[in-house]
């Protein structure tokens, strides 16, 4: 199956930096803008070309046709992820529902893989069958709030347990602009077969691949629990459960590559910026992590177009 135009929607992609292939794939309702906002950090981690694709049916990539439900997403995905990086070995960065689509991915491409990070994964696409806590706001600031147009402030109180400005400002330019672009006919037929067997079931052998998932102790979308049940089949993998942080922990635990942030006892690591360390997760790719932590970056030219 090859992402073809006139066949199957062709992407609109943001690529920056060169090096070896980092694909980012972000979740339902959003587009490339969520992720896209880890650059900074990704860039200071290692030589990546990173690659931040709109999902078909978000941002401006075309919608699937036809049933256009998850397995033909996933399908869509494992395509495009194959004609973005050919024969190369490449690291994978995945939120939420990408995060479930990322590990049909490793299915898929096995021999390619040599790093994932995954942020507040979807691990039963079904939410019915999900282990969720309750909702619950930590932080909240009444005057901005107060500030926002409904649709933005609905938006914000649904989804974030740290309801105050710095999370705000991200998730304005990160989660917004997606939403506000989203088709709703697409999303409305992916609804419909909102259904996926678990990836791990066609694996010949466990994932080899350096793994870092990141869960949110707050986060009623996924929650923190059903993704323990992924590490049999990682066995190099590190999980990180972060307090005070909801569905999406890279935006409400958000802190300068440079400053380190305490992750609170129930981290699995102590003082670790979740930025950063994912980042450097997918950056071990098979090399010694400290050395890829000291290359610097190639700055490469932005590339902005529905083209690979």
């Amino acid at each position: 199956m090859t992402v073809e135009p006139g066949v199957l929607p062709v992407p609109y992609v943001v690529r920056r930096g060169e090096g070896m292939p980092l694909v980012t794939l972000h979740g339902n309702g959003v587009d490339h803008r969520l992720l896209l906002g880890l650059d900074d950090v990704l860039a200071g981690t290692g030589p990546w070309e990173r690659i931040y694709p709109d999902l078909a049916g978000f941002g401006r990539t075309p919608a699937l046709e036809g049933a256009g439900g998850l397995p033909e997403l996933a399908d869509w995905v494992v395509a495009m992820v194959r004609d973005l990086v050919g024969e190369r070995p490449f690291a994978l960065l995945a939120s939420s529902l990408g995060g479930l689509l990322a590990r049909h991915v490793v299915a898929a491409m096995p021999q390619q893989v040599r790093g994932i990070a995954l942020l507040a994964p979807v691990v039963d696409p079904v939410p019915s069958g999900r282990t969720l806590p309750p909702f619950r706001v930590l932080e909240r600031d009444e005057e901005l709030l107060a500030s926002l147009d409904d649709a933005d402030r609905v938006e914000f109180e649904g989804m974030t347990t740290r309801q105050v400005r710095e999370v705000w400002d991200l998730f304005r330019d990160g989660v917004m602009p997606g939403v506000r672009t989203a088709n709703a006919e697409a999303m409305a037929r992916l609804w419909e077969n909102y259904a996926l067997a678990a990836p791990e079931d066609s694996f010949a052998q466990p994932c080899e691949a350096p793994t870092l998932v990141v869960t949110g102790r707050q986060d009623h979308i996924v929650g923190y629990v059903d993704q323990l049940a992924l590490l049999e089949h990682y066995p190099r993998a590190t999980y990180l459960l972060l307090d005070a942080a909801g569905h999406n922990p890279q935006l409400e635990r958000r802190c300068s590559s440079r400053t380190p942030c305490a992750t609170g006892p129930t981290a699995s690591t102590r003082g670790s910026n979740p930025q950063l360390k994912a980042a450097r997760v997918v950056a071990s790719a098979g090399r010694n992590v400290s050395r890829w932590r000291r290359r610097a970056g190639t700055a490469g030219t932005d590339v902005e177009a529905n083209q690979w």
